[in-house]
């Protein structure tokens, strides 16, 4: 595994979390999934993403995105 695909992995369980909270707990738990939203955006456009900093850390590879 790489860094990209840890970082997408890691997006859609925070996607998923956000929902499952949001429909067991409370709605505003979706600002969750806006926040990793508005996160992979800005990633996109910027190339910076704090999780991609803590899974080159870890030790994987880095990908074609996150160099």
């Amino acid at each position: 595994m790489n860094v990209d695909r840890a970082v997408m992995l890691f997006a859609g369980f925070v996607v998923l979390a956000s929902i499952s909270l949001s429909l067991a707990v409370h709605p505003w738990w979706l600002a969750l999934t806006a926040f990793a939203g508005l996160n992979l955006v800005q990633a996109s456009f910027t190339g910076f993403c704090p999780a991609a900093i803590v899974f080159r850390r870890m030790g994987l590879k880095p990908g074609n995105a996150f160099k």
